[in-house]
């Protein structure tokens, strides 16, 4: 029975003296239940919008002061034409616009009747429809404040518009996720393998020192990858487009473009994995444990990142699969060109330098 005992303790001391096992059994834990506690929720908070109010009368100020109140909208811009909404849709800068209707307030008084049209970026689709829900339950709210002793009583009805999704097709927020999510792991998690098992078999350093320039064995490690990355991407698209029926809007050359930025952002995220890995078994659990969660959790592919809390906001700015995600939705959906999205381009381009300069000083590999 000491022997056992002894046994045990023993194996007690090796599982608390290796950090990585202690970070699996305690830290993992507590990571994904704050992530998936604060990020996972089907509510929106701060939802940016833009109130287009062709009355500008009293009435019209206290809805829109009743709605900027709430912790579930923040106004951002004021239209001033109708010819705006387009183009604010368009940038991404807001996913809904309120529309308040000429003689707003006559209307109310004389008819009884008024008018609001809510106008929602339906790229994607569950958002649209709690942001007309909640902009109806305020609207509905402020009616029933109205009325108190009124007869008859005053009624604001709401008009929705559903801007590049009409239909509300989910499939028209899965593609372009599963397609990001895709690129991402295999992008980044077959580099790092590929490169880690040179490492670990020893090769790495004969590769290194042989005939071939350096930065040359680690463009040639990620240039297949690069190959399949792309077919990966192309049949995707094809199936999204064909089956799926999902519009491409806007060019297919920026397109195609935009994806091969995001396969090479992915190929030296990979690349920057594998100098910290020493096995094949540690760059897998970076890759998925370290790539997929933040990628589905907190790139906005499933949950809005403006009701995360502040932190985890920060935090989404440096997940490449968050911009691509608005890039693509942009072009094919909204049919936008370089000029709307070339802050999240210049962003991954930026990112792909800064994976590489630092895989470059980890390797110590001098470009000629």
């Amino acid at each position: 029975m000491k022997r056992f005992i002894g046994f045990v303790t023993k194996e007690f001391y090796h599982i608390f003296r290796d950090k990585r096992t202690m970070f699996i059994l305690f830290g993992m834990p507590m990571v994904q239940i704050m992530l998936f506690g604060f990020a996972i929720t089907n509510e929106i908070n701060n939802v940016n919008i833009a109130i287009f109010d062709q009355s500008k009368d009293n009435e019209t100020q206290q809805i829109i002061n009743k709605i900027s109140a709430s912790k579930y909208f923040k106004i951002v811009n004021q239209i001033t034409h109708e010819a705006q909404i387009e183009s604010i849709f368009r940038t991404g800068k807001v996913k809904a616009v309120l529309v308040f209707e000429k003689d707003f307030i006559q209307n109310l008084q004389n008819k009884k009747t008024a008018k609001v049209q809510v106008i929602t970026d339906a790229t994607d689709p569950n958002i649209a429809n709690t942001i007309t829900n909640y902009i109806n339950a305020i609207l509905q709210n402020y009616s029933q404040e109205i009325n108190k002793n009124v007869k008859p009583v005053y009624q604001i009805q709401t008009q929705t518009q559903l801007y590049y999704n009409p239909e509300l097709k989910s499939v028209f927020t899965f593609v372009p996720g599963v397609m990001t999510v895709i690129l991402m792991l295999v992008s980044a998690m077959m580099t790092s393998i590929s490169i880690t098992r040179e490492k670990e078999m020893g090769t790495m350093e004969v590769l290194l020192v042989s005939p071939i320039k350096p930065f040359q064995v680690v463009i040639g490690k990620v240039f297949p990858y690069i190959f399949l990355s792309i077919i990966n991407a192309a049949i995707i698209l094809l199936l999204g487009v064909f089956v799926f029926k999902m519009p491409i809007e806007g060019s297919l050359f920026l397109l195609a473009l935009e994806s091969i930025l995001f396969i090479i952002t992915a190929l030296s995220l990979g690349i920057l994995i594998s100098t910290i890995a020493q096995s094949q078994q540690t760059a897998m659990m970076f890759s998925l444990a370290g790539l997929m969660l933040p990628v589905i959790i907190l790139s906005g592919f499933i949950f809005p990142i403006s009701s995360m809390p502040l932190p985890l906001q920060i935090i989404s700015n440096i997940i490449p699969a968050k911009w691509f995600i608005i890039i693509i939705k942009a072009i094919m959906l909204k049919g936008a060109t370089i000029h709307t999205i070339w802050k999240e381009t210049l962003i991954l381009i930026g990112m792909t330098i800064l994976f590489i300069a630092i895989s470059i000083k980890k390797y110590k590999i001098r470009l000629e």
